[in-house]
């Protein structure tokens, strides 16, 4: 299987910064001016990474270098301590996913003949590794087969600050793998919700509100399916705060929810019925009997036992 992990956006560095060179310098004559590991400092930074940075040597002689000649001091220090490549050559990281299942719209009920089959979960590495120098990468991703599992303890954190896509996993009805371990979250999976779903929710919705907006400014459109997962998300989200579960399935919704997918429905009427759930949502929130915060304390008892168990026997 093939993975990967999300890695550092590569980045400008900022004028200043020290840097070591990964190549000699060469002289016209062919002479060695400076010898690979040679330290400099930037002067003058790139607008983009295909342009070259000057940087500026012991001696004080300038040159110019691309982004791949050198990296920063504090990372050539670090070496590959924290380098989660490494523990990939070591073991395969997917062989300890102790959770799957299927979201999206095929858990949804709104699939078609086009939809992928998304997978999502969480995995416990073995204690060796998560111990390990090199340590264990926060997500698991597999692009080929739409595959995403979170490391347990930040699939926790996530679901504890109510993240939509990490709940929608815990009450997935397509669950297709699950260890007794994992079972025993799924059963305290109503720690998790608290009235915390109203402000990330609303988060997520108005963030592509303006997406939306912008399109229709740019584009004079929008992009149909995004409309309806936006509307998808504020009934859930009024569901979790009346009801204390994630809803999964779209149920009655569904038919009205293919429309807006598939842009028969006009968009003054999709605002409209946007406006009127978030009236929705803030009539749910003022009646909601979830507490203000989610049980920290029993995620914490349920990560440190499963940690326990990650160092007595390799698939808990």
């Amino acid at each position: 299987m093939t993975e990967s992990t999300h890695n550092d956006v590569e980045r400008i560095f900022s004028v200043g910064t020290q840097v070591v060179i990964l190549r000699d310098v060469i002289g016209q004559n062919g002479r060695t001016l400076h010898p690979r590991g040679v330290v400099g400092v930037v002067v003058k930074s790139p607008v983009d990474l295909s342009h070259s940075y000057l940087v500026r040597l012991p001696d004080g002689v300038e040159e110019s270098l691309k982004s791949s000649d050198f990296t920063t001091l504090a990372k050539f220090k670090t070496g590959t301590i924290g380098d989660h490549a490494v523990t990939f050559e070591r073991s395969d990281l997917f062989e300890h996913v102790i959770f799957q299942c299927i979201v999206g719209s095929q858990a949804f009920g709104l699939s078609d003949e086009c939809s992928d089959v998304d997978r999502r979960g969480f995995y416990l590495p073995p204690a060796e590794l998560h111990w390990s120098l090199y340590g264990v990468p926060e997500q698991l991703e597999c692009h080929e087969s739409q595959e995403v599992y979170w490391e347990i303890q930040k699939f926790i954190v996530l679901a504890l600050k109510a993240n939509p896509n990490v709940l929608e996993c815990l009450y997935s009805p397509l669950i297709e793998k699950v260890t007794p371990l994992a079972e025993e979250l799924l059963g305290m999976k109503e720690v998790f919700l608290s009235r915390l779903v109203y402000q990330t929710y609303n988060g997520y919705v108005m963030s592509q509100f303006k997406k939306m907006q912008a399109d229709i400014r740019n584009q004079g459109k929008v992009k149909w399916k995004h409309v309806m997962h936006l509307i998808r998300l504020l009934l859930s989200g009024i569901q979790v705060l009346r009801e204390g579960f994630v809803p999964v399935r779209v149920g009655e919704h569904r038919d009205a929810l293919l429309a807006i997918k598939r842009g028969e429905m006009p968009w003054t009427e999709t605002e409209n019925w946007r406006v009127s759930l978030h009236a929705e949502f803030d009539s749910a929130l003022a009646a909601s009997k979830l507490p203000e915060r989610p049980d920290y304390e029993k995620a914490n008892a349920f990560l440190v036992r499963a940690r326990r168990e990650a160092t007595a026997q390799s698939n808990p």
